[in-house]
């Protein structure tokens, strides 16, 4: 699956071998405070349920010009392709994306290893897009689309630790992962950004939302999304294990950033006037890596390790 990007990937593992050096060796615990406990010697299927998860990864292996997906019933099977989706040493489920790559689609400007959810859970005759039984919708939808959809409001609970961030390009996208978000037909209700600057020792979490009419609508959450913002005193340093949930009940989205002796960070947002009660109008979570950076050099990537996904509905 990778001969055709060997020269890339090679740089790539060459880096993510430094980056998962620091392996968690203390007891985790995941967004609800459960001890997390995960196997260093099974696929990335064996320690999480991966099978209403589709994959995207930036690798072209069948020359069509676009980013492969995989299906959720390969990715439920065992897959692993280091150094962009595979197993840490520590039982993490490991997500790299280099700067250069292909991407999803003309639209996309980035580079992404990214999982994107399947209600479908491999079942064919259920069509990808649309209001169907593969995706849900807000609860302030119209009964019939709720009837068509496979959920009506959700929740996306992960537990993570950003392990590297790109360090070269343009100032304005150095350092940016998106490693959360809700997806709806065309526009995101919700990104959740991580953002460490190349002179700051931690690093800021952010969100976006964007209304079908209108500009994004961003919220910082810790630090500073600026791209000449200060070290954040309690910001989240590189490895350094936390959790976030994502929940829609209605028109309400909540994002809440969890850590170990700290105090919850809970952002609400609004949106009743943002129009995704529209009868259009579809959702699925994604979770991953998905650089924001298209400038720096070839070889830099981003990298996290997950501890927890859970998707409910």
């Amino acid at each position: 699956m990778l001969s055709s990007h060997k020269t890339l990937l090679s740089l790539v593992l060459m880096l993510v071998v430094i980056g998962q050096s620091n392996v968690h060796a203390k007891e985790l615990r995941n967004s609800r405070n459960e001890v997390i406990k995960l196997d260093a010697n099974g696929a990335p299927s064996e320690n999480f349920d991966l099978t209403d998860w589709s994959l995207s990864l930036p690798v072209d292996t069948n020359k069509d010009g676009k980013a492969d997906n995989v299906p959720e019933s390969y990715v439920a099977k065992g897959l692993s392709v280091k150094p962009l989706f595979y197993t840490a040493a520590d039982g993490g489920l490991v997500f790299t994306a280099p700067i250069a790559g292909p991407k999803t689609s003309k639209n996309t400007k980035y580079t992404r290893s990214e999982l994107r959810e399947m209600l479908r859970k491999g079942n064919t005759r259920i069509k990808t897009q649309g209001i169907t039984e593969n995706n849900w919708v807000f609860s302030t939808a119209k009964r019939k689309v709720k009837k068509k959809a496979g959920g009506v409001d959700g929740t996306l609970e992960a537990t993570l630790a950003v392990n590297h961030v790109t360090t070269t390009g343009d100032a304005r996208q150095v350092g940016r992962v998106i490693v959360g978000q809700i997806h709806a037909t065309d526009d995101e209700p919700v990104r959740l950004y991580y953002r460490k600057l190349p002179n700051n020792t931690r690093g800021a979490i952010y969100i976006a939302h964007e209304p079908l009419d209108g500009d994004d609508q961003w919220y910082d959450l810790i630090g500073s999304r600026k791209s000449n913002a200060k070290d954040p005193a309690d910001g989240i340093s590189l490895d350094e294990v936390f959790s976030y949930k994502i929940n829609v009940k209605g028109d309400l989205l909540t994002v809440t950033v969890i850590r170990a002796g700290k105090e919850d960070v809970v952002q609400e947002v609004d949106m009743s006037e943002s129009n995704y009660d529209k009868s259009n109008q579809y959702m699925y979570f994604k979770a991953g890596v998905y650089n924001q950076n298209n400038t720096g050099d070839a070889n830099d990537y981003v990298q996290a390790t997950f501890y927890q996904l859970d998707n409910h509905h």
